[in-house]
């Protein structure tokens, strides 16, 4: 069995965490979403996989290299070109991806596991592959059954009583939709599959291949096992995400980094008043960073590596990324603040400069004086 992961795509759904980074490599507990996906292939004993990659390549690339400190052997495939100079990013659609591979070098030569690379799941993939190679499936599409009231926000597989898929509805309302089991985005596929995909063509799975398949008759099920699956379709998902595995909903994703009292995790070299700082669990706090007297900080808050929270400042339910700067004064709840942007738990998103943000924070990394008052900063 082999792999594809779908990295290609700008995530415009869950910026600003996309603006400098590609979606697979958000942050979840300190690793990259795709990293999750990498050792739970690796698990199920997936050695080759490939990766799709356009906008933003090179942190993907930089960070996963050839896979050899992941037990695997990973391959890219840039979407793009050149254009006066520049590279310029250009997915070709999930399945026109896969065809370019395939042309390229006949990688999709056995039974092959295609994920996209912004969730995490723990699905059974040998079960999972087993069932599908026992029905005969050309493709088979791993599906979750999801709340009726929430059916419109995903794409829904309607199937017959052997469990063959005959039809899709694309985030339809409760009233109209005639199932409520939601695809993943984990899709099972023999070689034959990639004859179906025009080459040098934008296609996709869902909306192109997926029709054609069922439109031919061919043999193409649905598979229903039990698993969890964290998707991180907007922004807002993220916070919840990360309020959620703090909590320990996901006891096979600890905390990383040393606990040093109930509820309280570090990486290395943190420096904390602790004398004069009040940490109320769960809270995280990331290599390198400084946590200044008169400080509150209140769980479940993931603070990244490198940042700096300023005397009488308070952080509550919040996540901040590498090197952030919370002023000295200023309270932030419920906020991801990641780069210039801080976005709240309903997704309203503000830019540092912007003269409705009511908070003030800087690049750690920015030299300060002692002691910093920012009281006049936007005057």
């Amino acid at each position: 069995m082999k792999a594809m992961i779908l990295a290609a795509g700008k995530g415009t759904r869950v910026r600003p965490l996309t603006y400098d980074l590609p979606k697979p490599m958000i942050p979840v507990l300190g690793k990259p979403v795709m990293a999750y996906l990498v050792e739970h292939l690796a698990l199920h004993g997936v050695a080759d996989i490939m990766v799709n990659v356009s906008y933003l390549h090179k942190k993907i690339q930089d960070y996963f290299e050839d896979g050899h400190r992941f037990g695997v052997n990973i391959g890219y495939s840039f979407e793009g070109d050149i254009v006066d100079g520049q590279v310029v990013p250009h997915a070709v659609g999930s399945a026109g991806g896969m065809r370019k591979i395939q042309d390229f070098s006949g990688f999709f030569d056995e039974t092959t596991i295609v994920l996209c690379g912004d969730a995490i799941i723990d699905l059974d993939i040998t079960r999972a592959v087993k069932e599908h190679k026992e029905k005969g499936a050309l493709a088979s599409l791993v599906t979750m059954q999801v709340p009726m009231d929430k059916v419109s926000g995903y794409g829904v597989v309607v199937t017959n009583n052997e469990g063959r898929i005959i039809s899709f509805q694309e985030k339809p309302s409760q009233l109209e939709a005639r199932s409520n089991w939601a695809s993943t985005g984990i899709y099972i596929f023999e070689p034959e599959v990639l004859d179906l995909i025009p080459s040098g063509s934008e296609f996709d799975i869902g909306s192109d291949l997926f029709p054609l398949l069922v439109q031919k008759g061919l043999p193409f099920y649905a598979i229903q096992h039990p698993f969890n699956w964290i998707d991180i379709g907007v922004v807002t998902d993220y916070w919840l995400v990360m309020q959620q595995m703090m909590q320990g909903f996901f006891p096979s994703m600890p905390i990383p980094g040393k606990q040093v009292k109930p509820g309280v995790w570090v990486g290395l070299n943190v420096h904390i008043d602790w004398e004069h700082t009040q940490i109320e669990g769960p809270v995280y706090i990331g290599a390198g960073s400084r946590i200044d007297k008169n400080t509150r900080i209140v769980g479940p808050t993931w603070i990244n590596s490198g940042c700096h929270i300023q005397r009488d400042s308070t952080v509550i339910r919040s996540i901040l990324f590498d090197y952030t700067r919370i002023a000295q004064g200023y309270e932030i709840v419920e906020r991801i603040v990641c780069g210039e942007y801080c976005v709240d738990r309903n997704g309203r998103m503000v830019h540092m400069d912007d003269d409705s943000c009511d908070i003030i924070w800087t690049d750690a990394r920015e030299k300060v004086v002692y002691p910093q008052n920012y009281a006049y900063a936007r005057l």
